[in-house]
């Protein structure tokens, strides 16, 4: 496909437009800084009903909070772009402002996006276990956080699918909701001498076996399937999944990042961040789940926005040096 430039370049580009790169353009958006975000709309938590731990708005659908986020930055002149990356390049000083560094985004409709800065707000996708029917529960009745999902669930039969060694210390959270708990091995690891006595200690059941699917029905998860036919009642069950990044702008601009460990087992990677946002690129700062998995919308709209005013005080920091020139 031809590429062709976008109409003007701009102070700041913002790649993904979730709950980090909207609260980072609004940072910008109110500093007067001319910002454009381009996002493919494929938000982590699409498939979730309600969103929670979020003040203010607590229960509130993901797709309802994006649109009214996006009404609220556009009101700042915030341009809003729909749009998949397809290639992300640093094209050295000069080309976008008096000895600045400038960057380059490519999109699948052919346009190339030219910036002073980028804040990457990619996010992340949930790598699950291999698991027929699960993905199609995902955010749903198939849950990774408990204080994201926990509340809507409780004294409800719950189950912990582990993925390794993590899952213990999952199981005994999801044990503070639910006092019916199953923690299913699933191959995947074996509890030691001091992790079965801290889950008979709280009652939790473990049950081995590999899971080879999920029983639903009248669209509701009702238990999981073991290899051998056996049913494992559950209303629903928590995953630990693992963290995959979208390669495009993260590798494509050399960022670097930080494999992810936890009890021992390997939860994926993220951009490595200082705490202001700053990568390890020169004028690319990135914020929410590219960063880290951990991050919820609260924790991600704070990064979002304190990346936004340490990317609006380096531009002042550049205008000011231009000026003196």
């Amino acid at each position: 496909m031809p590429t062709t430039r976008a109409p003007h370049p701009v102070d700041v580009l913002v790649v993904g437009g979730g709950a980090a790169g909207l609260a980072a353009a609004m940072s910008l958006g109110r500093s007067r800084r001319t910002v454009r975000v381009v996002d493919a709309g494929e938000p982590r938590n699409a498939t979730s009903p309600h969103a929670h731990n979020l003040l203010t708005r607590d229960g509130t659908p993901p797709a309802e909070l994006l649109a009214t986020a996006r009404e609220e930055v556009a009101r700042y002149g915030v341009e809003l772009v729909t749009g998949r990356v397809v290639a992300a390049r640093a094209v050295g000083t000069g080309t976008v402002g008096p000895g600045e560094p400038a960057f380059e985004v490519d999109t699948a409709d052919g346009v190339t996006h030219r910036a002073r800065r980028l804040v990457v707000t990619t996010g992340m996708r949930d790598e699950l276990p291999d698991v027929p029917g699960l993905p199609a529960r995902w955010g749903r009745d198939a849950l990774h956080c408990p204080y994201c999902h926990g509340w809507e669930v409780r004294d409800r039969a719950l189950a912990v699918l582990a993925t390794g060694p993590r899952a213990v210390h999952l199981a005994l959270l999801v044990r503070q909701l639910s006092a019916d708990v199953t923690l299913l091995p699933n191959g995947a690891f074996q509890p030691g001498t001091d992790e079965w006595a801290d889950l008979a200690a709280r009652e939790v059941r473990v049950v081995p076996g590999r899971v080879t699917g999920v029983r639903v029905e009248q669209d509701a998860l009702t238990g999981l399937v073991l290899a051998d036919g056996q049913v494992v009642p559950c209303d629903a069950v928590f995953v630990g999944s693992r963290a995959v990044l979208d390669g495009t702008v993260v590798d494509g601009l050399g960022l670097a990042t930080t494999a992810l460990e936890m009890l021992g087992e390997d939860v994926g990677r993220a951009v490595t961040v200082d705490p202001t946002g700053a990568t390890s690129v020169p004028g690319v700062w990135a914020a929410g789940n590219v960063t880290g998995p951990q991050h919820a919308l609260p924790s991600s709209i704070a990064a979002g926005s304190l990346a936004g005013a340490h990317v609006n005080a380096s531009l002042v920091a550049a205008d000011v040096a231009a000026a003196r020139a």
